[in-house]
């Protein structure tokens, strides 16, 4: 694993190494602005939530130039083009990503699309000899995001994940200063995505926006009718096409915890408890969810947390981002982030109150990281503009080492999700009393569990009937990225192929 201290990432910035200092032709130097002939030509492809930040970035973004725009909803198309023409930059748009990534003009994409296209297209961009900011997560199914990898490498192209901790100074402080041995070895770390979620609703079926190609929208989904009231943003709770909060905000704290314990490569074993609960609705991916990562060092634990504290909560949507769970050194609300135990204490990463400290085994705190840049502005406070900076000095240097998310950090992230969400899917509801007697030689795994069961029963959730999906324990090779001796899960690796959107094969 690449050891980056903020020294290095500081360097990145400047240029990346050597050759980074210097622009595409080799003439001229990062720091400067480029002119509009030799900016490097940008197009965003998802238009609807995160491309309006990736759009956002471009244009405070010395040396990318954004050119062109593509959404598959012609709505919301136009609004962008509006948008984009109202600020004076003259762009291209299209509904079909194929004939983006056929214009000479583009010399790199951003991919805000659901993420049953993430791998597809980015995969596409690599073959037509772009490079490529994608947001996370990478892939939709494990298989697919190894073939973006191998796209990447073989079309020598920069493909940026966009999960963009990576690139924050204060997490690099951090990072460094764990690794010096500050708080003794690591125990273990858990990862939280304590984010309230309503319900999307039971409507069975929604209409499809006016004008909408809804075969291209689906693309290498299976083609099925629209199975809820809103096309958008809801279907990351659709099996088809997202991947649960697990990754969707999990990915961050996912991708996180992995790196602060150091691990580069995949879990050996992988088992997970969750379900759908609270209400009944047409979402299908779990909204509380437990998924334990078992390595050959510090294990891994993630939960996922979709609803309030009680039931009285649901019927006030203002109050919903309230939390009972917060644990030790978190500013409570939402509670989104990473816990990294030693033995001499723990480390805090809170995404949700962007504190990050470190406390002693008594709790006290004794080291606060900060953001160190003056620069005080739109996307500094999340790392955008940090992760945006870093992938433009990639870009020049042509070395995807210079990258804080090389592609390769967000598929092994995203796989650890798709591995959770596995075993959930190949699980059977299960009484909690027969859950806590198959976790309980795990003393990590019970108190989780135990945790996690007495949340579920403030909101007011039965566990006697077995509402919570028991997934098996199943074991891994990450050499392989197979599971050993399961039929079952490794099918669940890769999704059949829709010509003409299947995803290729890459050598």
């Amino acid at each position: 694993m690449s050891r980056l201290t903020r020294r290095r990432f500081v360097g990145r910035l400047a240029g990346g190494g050597a050759l980074g200092a210097l622009g595409l032709g080799g003439t001229r130097v990062l720091g400067q602005a480029p002119g509009a002939n030799d900016a490097i030509g940008v197009a965003v492809v998802g238009l609807h939530g995160r491309g309006q930040t990736h759009l956002e970035m471009i244009a405070a973004t010395k040396g990318l130039r954004l050119v062109g725009l593509c959404d598959v909803d012609p709505a919301v198309l136009a609004a962008n083009v509006r948008k984009a023409a109202d600020r004076g930059d003259r762009v291209f748009a299209e509904s079909d990503v194929r004939r983006l990534l056929d214009r000479k003009d583009v010399d790199a994409v951003t991919i805000a699309t659901p993420n049953h296209w993430h791998s597809l297209i980015g995969i596409w961009a690599c073959q037509a000899g772009k490079d490529v900011y994608i947001e996370k997560p990478v892939s939709h199914h494990l298989w697919e995001g190894r073939q973006l990898v191998h796209a990447a490498r073989k079309h020598q192209r920069i493909v940026q994940t966009g999960t963009q901790a990576r690139a924050n100074p204060d997490i690099l402080d951090a990072l460094a200063w764990l690794r010096a041995g500050n708080l003794g070895a690591i125990r273990h770390a858990h990862g939280m995505c304590y984010k309230p979620r309503m319900s999307i609703g039971k409507f069975g079926r929604g209409e499809i926006p006016p004008g909408l190609d809804y075969d291209l929208w689906t693309g290498p989904a299976p083609s099925k009718p629209l199975a809820r009231k809103n096309l958008h943003y809801d279907w990351h709770w659709i099996y088809d096409y997202g991947n649960g909060d697990l990754g969707n905000q999990g990915i961050h704290e996912m991708d996180l915890a992995r790196w602060f314990l150091g691990h580069a490569g995949l879990a050996r074993r992988v088992m997970s408890v969750g379900g759908r609960l609270g209400y009944d609705d047409d979402g299908e991916t779990p909204n509380t969810q437990l998924v334990w990562l078992a390595y050959d060092g510090p294990p891994l634990v993630f939960e996922v947390r979709g609803l309030p504290k009680s039931r009285e909560y649901q019927a006030n949507a203002s109050l919903w981002g309230q939390n009972m769970d917060a644990p030790v050194g978190f500013r409570g609300g939402r509670t989104i982030g990473v816990t990294v135990f030693c033995e001499g204490g723990r480390l805090v990463i809170d995404d949700g109150g962007e504190a990050l400290l470190a406390m002693d085994a008594q709790d006290k705190v004794i080291r606060r990281f900060e953001k160190t840049d003056p620069q005080r502005g739109i996307g500094w406070s999340k790392g955008d503009r940090y992760i945006f900076e870093n992938w433009l000095g990639a870009m020049r240097s042509r070395r995807w080492e210079d990258l804080a998310a090389d592609v390769l950090e967000g598929h092994t992230s995203s796989a650890l999700c798709h591995l959770g969400m596995i075993s959930h899917r190949l699980g059977r509801g299960t009484p909690a009393e027969q859950i806590l007697e198959q976790v309980q030689s795990d003393a990590l795994a019970a108190a989780q569990f135990a945790s996690m069961k007495e949340h579920l029963g403030r909101n007011g959730v039965d566990l006697s009937r077995g509402s919570l999906a028991l997934g098996p324990s199943l074991a891994f090779d990450p050499d392989r990225e197979q599971f050993v001796d399961n039929a079952a899960a490794n099918a669940l690796l890769r999704r059949p192929d829709r010509k003409p959107f299947a995803v290729p094969e890459v050598g």
